[in-house]
């Protein structure tokens, strides 16, 4: 059995969109899966920039969030069966977890992760995959539960359990900033500031909750501007999604004493940011977030759910779709800085 996937060869250079020879027979925990749609993370360009160092899994499938539909398990696997839909996430949920699948191109040999999405046909492994409702919301957001939207919830709920009292302030209003806003919104959080280079992502945030605007055209500016926002009250939270290393360290020198910077983004390798240690020794906290510590089988079910009551509106969250063949134009506008989230619909020509 073959499929269409989009194959990254060499690091910084475009995908290679072209059929792979899918496994004949899955192993222990293997799932194979009709991907239906596919989100396109910042974690995919980091990946084909090799930005945490030189990639030694070359050539390889990417893609770490979308939705689908079960074709066929493999031994071992008793949550999912043939004709299930599922979400599709790189955080480890519950079932078990395989090894990793091969594929076959052009008699070389294709490495995967437990999970790829940028493939019409995917093997992957159970516990990357969780059953929901057919359809059970849009095609084109769904995907977004596979990572922007549970990391999100995760960063918020679960890591740092903010209120409606709680001031914010936020790097990055692409998928997770913008996903974070409207989260927080539906909480009804008193002071929300967003910060980015794009004045159309601004704009986003503004519509979607953010009570203060500040435009990143250099450090101090935006210093200025932020103290500007928060006045004499700053905010006990700083959420870094861009991993700018001036905003880090903006995130840093804008909390309250007592404050928590999260840092959800990560830096390119060898980037670092430079902080004064002594608030740290007296309250303020700086904490590394892993994709908000989400439970996909919980965290999944609570938002759909959150959604479909309208209790959080995702109705009008920006998505672009393109086809599998149109990858490398949707990943070229994200990196332009398009607003929203490039989704890829398997079923466009």
């Amino acid at each position: 059995m073959k499929s269409l996937a989009a194959i990254l060869v060499k690091s910084g250079a475009e995908l290679v969109v072209d059929e792979v020879e899918i496994p004949s027979s899955l192993e222990a925990g293997q799932v194979l899966v009709r991907v239906i749609t596919s989100g396109i993370c910042g974690a995919q360009i980091n990946e084909i920039d090799a930005a945490k160092g030189p990639d030694i899994f070359l050539p390889h499938l990417l893609g770490h969030e979308g939705y689908c539909e079960v074709i066929e398990t493999g031994p071992e696997v008793n949550k999912l069966t043939a004709g299930d839909h599922a979400v599709m996430h790189w955080r480890p949920g519950s079932g078990k977890q395989s090894r990793t699948p091969l594929y076959k191109w052009e008699g070389t040999t294709v490495n995967a992760g437990w999970v790829t999405t940028f493939n019409q046909y995917s093997v992957v492994s159970e516990n990357r995959l969780t059953r929901i409702k057919p359809f059970a919301l849009s095609r084109d957001l769904l995907p977004l539960l596979g990572c922007a939207l549970t990391t999100s919830f995760g960063v918020l709920h679960r890591e740092l359990q903010l209120n409606e009292s709680d001031k914010v302030l936020i790097f990055g209003a692409g998928g997770v900033g913008l996903s974070m806003i409207k989260i927080l919104n539906s909480i009804g959080v008193s002071k929300l500031c967003a910060v980015d280079i794009s004045e159309e992502k601004l704009d986003l945030a503004k519509k979607f909750g953010a009570t203060d605007l500040v435009h990143f055209e250099d450090k101090q500016k935006a210093l200025s501007a932020i103290k500007k926002c928060f006045s004499q009250e700053l905010p006990v939270v700083a959420i870094d999604t861009t991993g700018n290393t001036k905003c880090i360290e903006l995130a840093y020198e804008t909390t309250s004493p007592q404050g928590t910077v999260m840092l959800v983004g990560v830096p390119k390798i060898g980037e670092k940011s430079s902080f004064y240690t002594l608030p740290l020794h007296f309250g303020k906290q700086i904490v590394g977030s892993s994709g908000g510590g989400s439970k996909p089988e919980i965290d999944i079910p609570i938002l759909i759910g959150k959604i479909e009551s309208a209790e959080i509106n995702f109705s009008d969250f920006p998505t672009e779709r393109y086809s599998l063949k149109q990858i490398n134009d949707a990943i070229a506008n994200l990196r332009d800085g398009r607003a929203g989230r490039m989704i890829i619909d398997m079923e466009l020509k």
